[in-house]
């Protein structure tokens, strides 16, 4: 077994640590969402957390982690009788690969035997496993959305519900939930967000001593594992023994009438949703006064507290920067501070006390984790092209309909169009191709009734063989990618016209992020095409690039289109179940590039012979109109629409027109 990185040797990270430790100190706070770019230490941080906890008490022999000192009634491997005595065992870390299946993670029932024999063999899973310990996830805004259902479930219940055609196992599952991510991968469900307790944003550090620090560390470990982590085990145990001795604390800690009011004046003050921002403040600022030594929660705890348990939960949509506004956290603070605060002075006792911010412990300073970094394509200067005008802020964006695609896909499980999925509802039956998942119960007694009397049938069990066995098909949703193909030229170049499309287009991100679709955009202009925006599910990349989007100079819109089926045909080869919906915002003229009008019609056929759908948002204006984007759209095979029919009470019509000529 290798030895894990110790995690007093991780360097600087102080945010990310402090909230690992508080949620080993009290895994009530509810676990801990890591957010950063790659490379940032996220899961050395996490995986080092498990040496550190104590260990367990256990059940000798129950697969499901029970407590001798009170044993789950429902136990799958009970009753307990507690007769036997306990066990202990070391605190375990699960890792829930985002690929993993739903039996993985749930556990699987053997649907045979439960027919043949009329016996539960249940196999368990991964929450079964965590139970008691730690899950962690990895790039956990990329799991499936089935598999975030269940965890959820799990979640919200302490407990994991296995049903398969009439047979059910429940077990207990309570685990400590911490998922790492990078944002520009795309975003997390709201849902999902809200049940991580607290969250922490990571960066490399810009300190050039730091920077040191961390590669003649880490080329210490890759030589001599263990001999790396003997020189620090003096101060694991240090940090093992407070973690210890704040649990023992913990429950003596009081939180006092001044420290909840200034908690529910700030969870008000920052307008969260809900109550559950509320209690994990209280559980953490608890955490931290016993991290600290001390049996009072202070005013320092309230605010550390905040900065941890809220960020993620102020957030009204994808497009908002994670954060708190600190100068208006003081200010709530101090406005209602209260009069039983025993220690005025913030001096604090013990361990991590003081003024200034609790620390898991003395690392080099300076981590560099608020340096400020520019925004991605800020500060890139834009192409060059007569008429060329600055950029134009998007208008308010709306909420939007369900643009679909026409036809039954077989892509990744999402929120948009038909698909043959795993998930949804019963359509028909198959036989099994590999390992059977989802038993058709009716079709399969079907397929065993007619051979009961030459398989010797006695009694009222039913004789099924493998092959009676019949797999369920099931149609649900999936996600697509949506492709917007966006002219940004000088006939294009009208800032309210843009600033239209913009709002139209952030408007579709938002129901993209909710759908889990990706989206792509690509810009014309002036002598060539540009890919803004290659295919991402990041709402954050795709409103920052839509932003600094510039307009003016001439219309290649053949060049456009050339590029746009490019990013298609790439991405085919990258995700070949993944659908495709082309949305092209343009007047239709077309004026960059040899014999522009003839080229853009053959650009376009190539998108009708390849049977992909499209809609042209045509936003042409004026007295004379020339009708360029109807013919465009023919040309694609296509519907055409007006910049104002794309608002959301339009949208459904639009669909229909789509579904209508692809039928």
């Amino acid at each position: 077994m290798t030895t894990p990185f110790p995690f007093t040797a991780v360097v600087g990270q102080d945010d990310l640590r402090l909230a690992l430790l508080l949620n080993a100190v009290s895994p009530s706070v509810g676990g801990v969402l890591v957010r950063g770019e790659k490379g940032t230490a996220k899961s050395t941080a996490v995986r080092a957390l498990t040496s550190l906890l104590p260990e367990v008490a256990v059940v000798p022999g129950c697969r499901f982690s029970c407590d001798p000192a009170s044993p789950d009634s429902g136990c799958p491997d009970g009753p307990h009788d507690g007769g036997g005595g306990g066990a202990s065992r070391p605190a375990r870390m699960v890792e829930l690969p985002v690929g993993a299946s739903e039996d993985r993670l749930v556990g699987a029932l053997d649907i045979e035997r439960a027919l043949a024999e009329g016996v539960k063999a249940f196999e368990p899973g991964l929450l079964a496993a965590a139970h008691r310990g730690i899950l962690y996830v990895d790039e956990v805004n990329l799991l499936h959305d089935h598999l975030v259902d269940l965890l959820l479930d799990a979640a919200a219940m302490g407990a994991s519900y296995v049903e398969r055609e009439g047979v059910s196992v429940r077990h207990a599952a309570r685990f400590l939930l911490v998922g790492t991510m990078n944002p520009e991968e795309g975003e997390l469900r709201p849902q999902l967000l809200d049940r991580f307790g607290l969250t922490v944003e990571v960066s490399a550090s810009r300190e050039p001593d730091q920077r040191v620090e961390v590669v003649r560390r880490r080329l210490a470990y890759d030589d001599d594992p263990a001999g790396f982590a003997a020189r620090w085990a003096d101060e694991e145990g240090a940090v093992r023994q407070r973690i210890v001795a704040a649990r023992e604390l913990l429950p003596s800690v009081r939180l006092g009438d001044g420290a909840l009011r200034q908690i529910a004046a700030t969870c008000a003050a920052f307008e969260v949703d809900g109550m559950r921002a509320d209690i994990v403040m209280a559980r953490t600022a608890s955490a931290l006064a016993a991290w600290a030594g001390r049996t009072d929660v202070l005013a320092e705890d309230v605010r550390q507290a905040a900065l941890l348990a809220l960020p993620h939960r102020r957030r009204r949509n994808p497009f908002d920067a994670p954060g708190l506004d600190e100068d208006k956290l003081d200010e709530t603070l101090e406005e209602f501070s209260g009069d039983d605060d025993p220690d005025p002075d913030g001096d604090g006792g013990g361990p991590g006390g003081g003024g200034g911010r609790p620390q898991p412990d003395e690392g080099p300073a300076g981590d560099g984790a608020d340096a400020a970094r520019p925004a991605e394509g800020e500060g890139e200067p834009a192409p060059g092209g007569a008429g060329e005008q600055s950029p134009v802020r998007a208008a308010e964006p709306f909420r939007a309909k369900v643009l679909s695609v026409p036809g039954i896909g077989e892509g990744v499980a999402g929120r948009r169009s038909r698909a043959r999925t795993e998930h949804g509802r019963t359509t028909g039956a198959r036989r099994p191709q590999g390992t059977l998942t989802k038993l058709h119960l009716a079709a399969t007694v079907q397929a065993a009734a007619p051979h009961q009397r030459a398989r010797g049938r006695s009694g009222r069990g039913l004789v099924v063989r493998r092959d009676d066995l019949r797999q369920a098909t099931r149609e649900g949703r999936e996600g697509n990618l949506v492709l917007f193909v966006v002219d940004a030229s000088g006939s294009m170049a009208a800032r309210q016209r843009m600033s239209a499309v913009k709002g139209a287009v952030l408007s579709l991100l938002l129901d993209a992020y909710q759908r889990r679709d990706k989206v792509g955009l690509v810009t014309f202009r002036g002598s060539a095409a540009d890919v803004a925006l290659p295919p991402t599910s990041s709402v954050d990349a795709a409103a920052a690039r839509l932003e600094s989007l510039p307009t003016g100079g001439r219309t290649p819109l053949a060049a456009g289109l050339l590029k746009a089926h490019d990013v298609l045909r790439v991405e085919r080869l990258r995700d070949p179940a993944r659908r495709a919906l082309v949305v092209v915002v343009t007047d239709g003229r077309a004026t960059g590039g040899p014999e522009p009008v003839a080229m853009a019609s053959r650009a376009a056929r190539l998108f009708a012979a390849d049977g992909i759908a499209s809609v042209v948002v045509d936003c042409e204006s004026g007295p004379v109109r020339l009708g360029l984007a109807g013919r465009l759209a023919g040309e694609l095979g296509g519907t055409a629409v007006t910049l104002d029919e794309l608002r959301a009470d339009s949208i459904a019509g639009l669909v229909k027109d789509v579904q209508r000529r692809a039928a």
